[in-house]
């Protein structure tokens, strides 16, 4: 082979390698948008989600709400949506009547009716708690549920006639209570609450607010106490 076509098969071989780049180059997919091997991440690291806004507070408390405790100008509200019928609340419930006696007279403490469609006495017991708070007797009704579930819950008969016993050991008017457990009024007032926690993204129960923020699930007391003792010192 002469010098000039030794010079013409070595350009044409460098010529088909550039042809080659040029069309895997052409044939790669777009890069993503962003900086590669990177994932946005919140502050903290680790890709947690950022801290969340508080939930708007014309929906988590209204002025008809029900207060198990109330304290001018308190700087610490606890609002908890919750299910009679739900065991999952029960079980709340005693880590939550602690706070309520660590932080008396400290904080606000608003019950919001949830009572989720699989509980056939959820509505009722909601009524039953609401009809007997017109009376004054907010706390020992809401007590009374819980402290009885396991007797009437998970029953898929009507037990509004269980609920007017509670009403007679309350020594409540018991014809009072028994035509405002049935009225449309309180089943109204009952459903406002659960539209609102609808509204605010609640799911399941209990659903726990502090100052706005919604708590992980079924929060323990001292998970609970860190977030009402930030508050207090704010």
């Amino acid at each position: 082979m002469n010098q000039n076509m030794t010079f013409t098969v070595v350009m044409l071989a460098v010529l088909g390698l550039l042809v080659g780049a040029l069309v895997y180059m052409s044939n790669r997919p777009p890069a993503p948008s962003g900086t590669a091997g990177t994932s946005a991440a919140a502050p903290g690291g680790r890709g947690a989600a950022a801290t969340p806004s508080p939930a708007p507070a014309e929906l988590l408390v209204r002025e008809d709400s029900r207060y198990l405790d109330d304290v001018e100008d308190a700087p610490v509200t606890v609002v908890e949506f919750l299910d009679f019928e739900c065991e999952a609340c029960r079980a709340q419930f005693p880590v939550m009547e602690r706070i309520r006696e660590d932080y008396g007279g400290r904080i606000d403490f608003v019950v919001r009716y949830f009572p989720l469609p699989g509980h056939a006495n959820s509505r009722p017991a909601a009524a039953a708690v609401e009809a007997a708070a017109q009376q004054g007797a907010l706390e020992g009704m809401y007590a009374r549920m819980y402290e009885t579930q396991a007797e009437w819950g998970e029953s898929r008969q009507d037990q509004s006639e269980v609920f007017v016993g509670f009403a007679e050991e309350l020594g409540l008017d018991v014809a009072e209570f028994t035509a405002a457990m049935e009225s449309q009024e309180v089943a109204d007032r009952v459903q406002a609450d659960f539209d609102d926690g609808v509204a605010l993204g609640v799911q399941g129960t209990p659903t726990i607010f502090v100052n706005g923020y919604r708590t992980q699930s079924m929060p323990t007391y001292e998970e609970l106490a860190e977030l009402i003792d930030a508050g207090l010192a704010e």
